[in-house]
């Protein structure tokens, strides 16, 4: 079911959609397109055991984003790789801060517009793909916010056919451990947050056109 939803999103980004991703939305796309002709599925939800040489196999050609990756199959681990940064790798929430590259709206318009924002600095916060290792992420991915003097990535776009994919590590900018069964953000009370700015410069940004020259 993951492979078919993917395989449906990859063709609809390389038609010239625009897809934007959070949390495990991100890592759990490329490892299904990774494993598009391999069982990576324990016999819990399939029946039949994994191919135990399924991490040999893996086609990283196909993902969007991510390379060389080691899946994790054991069902009874909430995880799915090591593409994820865990939270020992973090730390004290008060020092989880990630930072926005600097880009030229001249040479490089689409990551000026995806990182538009009144702050630089924003706080962290965590999900079930919280951030994303940084040697594990393609060449030709563009790095838009990382957290400074570490290899934890937050904030990564990058191009697909004739369409584009941005992938936002974490689950909720404005709550920094949002468990299964917590009530919503109420939204109304973080109109000014720089974290769902993020979000809102993605929900924006296929409506954006460029100035004809006079």
């Amino acid at each position: 079911m993951m492979k078919a939803v993917s395989l449906t999103i990859k063709n609809f980004v390389g038609q010239g959609g625009f897809l934007f991703a959070m949390c495990s939305a991100t890592d759990s796309y490329d490892i299904s397109l990774a494993a598009e002709d391999v069982d990576i599925c324990a016999p819990v939800f399939d029946g039949d055991a994994a191919d135990p040489d399924a991490q040999s196999k893996l086609d990283f050609s196909k993902t969007f984003a991510f390379k060389d990756f080691k899946i994790d199959m054991n069902p009874y681990i909430y995880e799915y790789s090591d593409i994820d940064i865990q939270p020992m790798e973090i730390g004290l929430q008060q020092n989880d801060y990630f930072t926005f590259f600097d880009f030229s709206a001249k040479y490089d318009p689409v990551p000026t517009m995806l990182t538009q924002n009144h702050a630089n600095v924003i706080e962290g916060f965590m999900g079930q793909t919280t951030m994303f290792r940084k040697n594990l992420i393609k060449n030709s991915v563009i790095v838009m916010a990382e957290r400074q003097g570490t290899d934890q990535v937050r904030y990564v776009h990058g191009n697909f056919g004739r369409g584009t994919f941005t992938f936002y590590g974490g689950h909720d900018p404005e709550d920094y451990q949002h468990a299964v069964g917590d009530p919503p953000t109420e939204l109304s009370l973080h109109k000014n947050s720089p974290g769902y700015r993020l979000i809102l410069n993605n929900i924006l940004f296929p409506a954006a056109t460029k100035k004809k020259k006079t």
